[in-house]
């Protein structure tokens, strides 16, 4: 991209708003040096970028790189095998917890691009706990940096206590007499008394100092300079040791080059994503659209670098037009919208999202070249005009298929004649080299040309007369006028003098200015005519969206409404299993009876019926025109069976109650006396029915056997518990319940009796083996209690 027209265009301001909010160093420097791309697919990878750290930002704010510190001196200090200070070190330490933070950030993004960055953080919890070891927060070496610095931290304070105990005894009272003051000093790393000169010979010792003026002497007496020459001792192998240390952790750091060379680029990439997504914010920008075509499209633009109460500006080229010329009063906002259009042009090429409103498009420029703003230079003897024509020669070389062109009073500083002649040259032939140029103007002529000729297009920014005020209101397909004598005679100018100005206008001047009048009325009536065309457009767009709304909503509730349907089925089917697991308990546990079978039927039964069966619509019509076919018919409907109903087989003249059903084969089980016999529902009528039908003796007695026998089935248990009975207690109470359970028609029963000394089993074994009712004995199986148990079928 052409580097003058970046600095002209105020980018360099938008990197530097972007710089401040980086949070460390090496984002700060990719910040600084980021710059506009014209391949595509990295413009989209920028903005991928943007939109992906603005989301993230919106769901998780505390996302973010706090704390992390600018490591690489010391990654390439330690990689030389350099020796680390304590502050290095603590940088490394802050930035792993740094990023330990964000990578749970990134790995549970929903996003590739922050799920590939998230990849390349790398927390190395063994240095961060190496380094947590052997340092406190100010970066003091701890005891636990390795095994035997404690020990010699702790020898070098034994010794130390040793060497200040025998000083002040020597300075509390042997040497008392001898000492300019009873204090204890240190010089060249010993400790001394300070003595006075004149009583030197009563302190033997070594003089390390003296004072200016002679009169004392600083020795180390003789008697203590063993135990400082232990003390000393003890120092230099705590240092040595402190350095072994140092150079260790300096080694450490340094075999992980790699990773953490990898992880501080990720935190710099994630802080400038994060950056560029704070900057979008503030400036309530959006991400462009992305054009396939050299098309620019800017609704609601507003310029970054302006502050206050900004108007906004929509900017249309490239749309059947590929030069538009504004033009309009000084000050009207003419520069700013050249500004504005190249600058945002910029900023969506280099990623970032641009404060426009949702719905703009740029495309993706080859180069953007701009020539705004005065030229002149004294130095270079160039007058502006000279200072214009260099910059746009260098353009004309350069401009074509891919480029967008920016001019700012074009033709300016010259006679007004040979300069319009000059720009509409110069916009032929951008026109003709198939780039999109915006460029400003006062010159009358330029406004007939952008009138007149295929690919241009006049533009104009407003001014109002009352309030002698812009309104920095651009509107597309008007030529402005320069409102010179309108201005003056606001301001205040005599009539006479602006009304002679006006008669110095030549007859063709006047007849332009006329025609350049009429155009703008016509062109008004047509952009109202758009307008409303726009605004029908935009009402129909609104039906259909709401017609859109309420059809997600319609969708929307049926879907809830199926999935209430499957959460109460699901609710019930667990109602269900839990129904059949207590009754196989039951059944195991010798409790279960068919009172209790039959309230489990019916409660499975009835939560069944509550089961909600969605119908199709389709067919729910046609099943109710059925049954009502059927109805006028006069065709009798099935009845629905239940288990524990009483029926009736119409071909084998069975009656009985519904043990089972089988609605997959439309059939049922039949239980009559102690006989089950299967048969289809079909041939089931009701047992009302059938005894009506019956009349006579015969079927009144049937009836009622089978009404005693129902009777006993409710009543009488499938176990009989005899635990704890004596034997004859025990024997008696069986020989009731098996004729009991014969009556009831129970096949076949169990007697629980335990296992105890065996006395009450043998027993009960040996009355049931003789008794009429009972055909054959067994002992229990593992699943049915074992020999604790003795199963009983009746014949």
């Amino acid at each position: 991209m052409d580097a003058r027209s970046i600095e002209i265009l105020e980018f360099p301001l938008v990197r530097a708003r972007l710089a401040e909010r980086t949070a460390f160093g090496p984002s700060r420097r990719l910040a600084e040096a980021l710059l506009p791309a014209s391949d595509p697919v990295l413009v989209a990878r920028g903005l991928d970028e943007t939109d992906e750290a603005r989301a993230l930002l919106e769901e998780r704010p505390g996302a973010g790189v706090a704390g992390a510190r600018d490591i690489g001196p010391a990654i390439e200090r330690a990689v030389r095998s350099g020796r680390l200070d304590p502050q290095q070190f603590l940088d490394v330490w802050a930035t792993l917890d740094a990023t330990a933070l964000l990578k749970p950030h990134l790995a549970d993004a929903r996003r590739p691009l922050l799920r590939e960055l998230g990849r390349s953080l790398h927390p190395l919890p063994a240095i961060t706990s190496t380094l947590a070891r052997s340092f406190d927060p100010a970066g003091e070496l701890l005891d636990t940096a390795s095994p035997r610095l404690g020990g010699l931290r702790a020898a070098v304070r034994v010794a130390f206590d040793r060497l200040k105990r025998r000083l002040d005894t020597l300075v509390g009272s042997e040497l008392a007499g001898s000492l300019q003051e009873p204090i204890v000093t240190l010089r060249n790393g010993r400790y001394v008394v300070p003595v006075r000169a004149d009583a030197k010979s009563r302190v033997k010792g070594i003089v390390h100092d003296s004072s200016g003026s002679g009169q004392t002497l600083f020795i180390e007496p003789l008697v203590v300079v063993e135990l400082g020459n232990a003390w000393r001792e003890a120092q230099l192998a705590e240092r040595e040791e402190v350095e072994r240390i140092l150079d260790e952790l300096s080694a450490l750091v340094g075999a992980n080059a790699g990773p953490l060379r990898e992880t501080l680029g990720a935190l710099a990439s994630f802080d400038l994503w994060s950056a560029k997504a704070q900057l979008a914010g503030e400036m309530g920008a959006s991400r462009a659209e992305t054009a396939t075509r050299p098309e620019v499209i800017l609704l609601s633009a507003r310029h970054p670098g302006l502050t206050g109460r900004v108007v906004p500006i929509d900017v249309r080229l490239g749309d059947g037009f590929t030069a538009l010329v504004v033009t309009g009063p000084n000050t009207g906002g003419k520069t700013v919208t050249l500004r504005t259009l190249g600058l945002l042009t910029l900023m969506h090429q280099a990623g970032l999202h641009v404060p426009a409103a949702p719905g703009s498009r740029l495309p993706v420029f080859r180069d953007v070249f701009a020539d705004i703003g005065d030229e002149q230079s004294i130095a270079q003897s160039l007058s502006t005009f000279s200072g214009h024509m260099r910059s746009i020669i260098r353009i004309v070389d350069a401009a074509g298929p891919g480029t967008l062109v920016l001019l700012d009073e074009l033709g300016a500083g010259t006679d007004p004649t040979e300069g319009s002649a000059l720009a509409q040259a110069l916009l032929d032939h951008f026109i003709k080299a198939g780039a999109l140029v915006a460029a400003t103007t006062h010159y009358a002529e330029l406004k007939a040309y952008a009138h007149t000729t295929a690919g241009a297009m006049n533009a104009s920014v407003e001014f109002d007369l009352e309030t002698l005020s812009p309104t920095y209101h651009l509107t597309i397909g008007l030529p402005g006028g320069s409102q010179a004598f309108a201005i003056a005679e606001r301001l205040g100018l005599p009539e006479a003098l602006v009304a002679d100005a006006r008669s110095r206008l030549t007859e063709s001047e006047r007849a332009f200015e006329a025609t350049l009048a009429r155009i703008r009325e016509v062109e008004g009536e047509t952009a109202e005519s758009k307008d409303r065309a726009r605004e029908a457009e935009l009402r129909a767009g609104e039906a259909l969206r709401a017609a859109a709304e309420e059809r997600r909503r319609g969708q929307q509730a049926r879907a809830d409404t199926e999935r209430r349907a499957r959460e109460e089925a699901e609710r019930l089917v667990r109602g269900l299993r839990d129904e059949l697991e207590a009754a196989r308990r039951n059944l195991e546990r010798g409790q279960l009876t068919v009172p209790a079978i039959d309230a489990v039927l019916a409660r499975v039964e009835d939560q069944l019926a509550r089961a909600p069966v969605p119908e199709p619509a389709a067919t729910g019509s046609r099943s109710r025109r059925s049954r009502a076919a059927r109805s006028a018919a006069g065709v009798a409907e099935a009845p629905a069976w239940r288990v524990g109903d009483q029926a009736r087989s119409r071909s084998g003249g069975w009656t009985g109650r519904v043990a089972a059903i089988d609605t997959s084969k439309g059939r049922a089980t039949l239980e009559a006396g102690a006989m089950r016999v299967s048969v289809e529902l079909a041939d089931l009528e009701p047992l009302a029915t059938a005894t009506s039908g019956a009349g006579g003796a015969d079927g009144v007695a049937g009836t009622n056997v089978e009404a005693l026998r129902l009777s006993r089935a409710r009543s009488v248990p499938m176990s009989l518990d005899l635990r704890g009975a004596r034997v004859d207690e025990a024997l008696a109470a069986l020989g009731s319940y098996l004729e009991d359970a014969s009556l009831a028609g129970l096949a076949r029963v169990s007697v629980i009796h335990g296992l105890g000394t065996g006395a009450l089993r043998d027993a009960v074994r040996s009355d049931a083996a003789t008794h009429p009712l009972v055909r054959t004995i067994r002992p229990g199986e593992r699943g049915e209690g074992g020999d604790g148990v003795t199963v009983v079928e009746l014949g």
